[in-house]
């Protein structure tokens, strides 16, 4: 059930006054782009690729088998972070193409019926938006 106007009206007051009196907390619960993240670890885990390719050539000219083997093992990882990475920037890039989600005046909620309407539309709500903000992170 969706909230009143006047209840509307009280929770942007309190998201207002809160984003006021603490905005390092607003900041971090908006949190950052999912792509720029995987991004920023895919190029990262380039960077390690390359690391190992020298690490394998320190190994190869040295006597010690253990550095080569050090550097295959960073290589073959960096390998797996990288094409983890790629495939989450993908699935972000599918996800955000597909149909957007209706704001929540708009939803039915499953569980209303057993919830008094007084204290269930409230926390219905913010549920909502700690789920929509949680999702648009990943």
């Amino acid at each position: 059930m969706p909230l009143s106007e006047e209840e509307q009206r009280q929770f942007e007051q309190l998201e207002r006054a809160l984003a006021a009196e603490d905005p390092k907390f607003v900041s971090a619960m908006r949190g950052t782009n999912v792509r720029v993240y995987y991004k920023r670890r895919a190029v990262l885990a380039g960077v390690g690729f390359i690391l190992g390719i020298a690490i394998l050539m320190t190994g190869a000219i040295l006597p010690n088998t253990i550095v080569g083997v050090i550097g295959f093992v960073v290589m073959v990882a960096c390998l797996y972070v990288a094409a983890l990475s790629m495939r989450r920037i993908s699935s972000a890039d599918s996800g955000e193409q597909s149909a957007p989600t209706p704001p929540p005046s708009t939803r039915k909620s499953k569980g209303s019926k057993s919830r008094p309407e007084s204290s269930g539309s409230f926390m219905e709500r913010m549920e909502d938006r700690w789920r929509r903000r949680r999702d648009e992170d990943l």
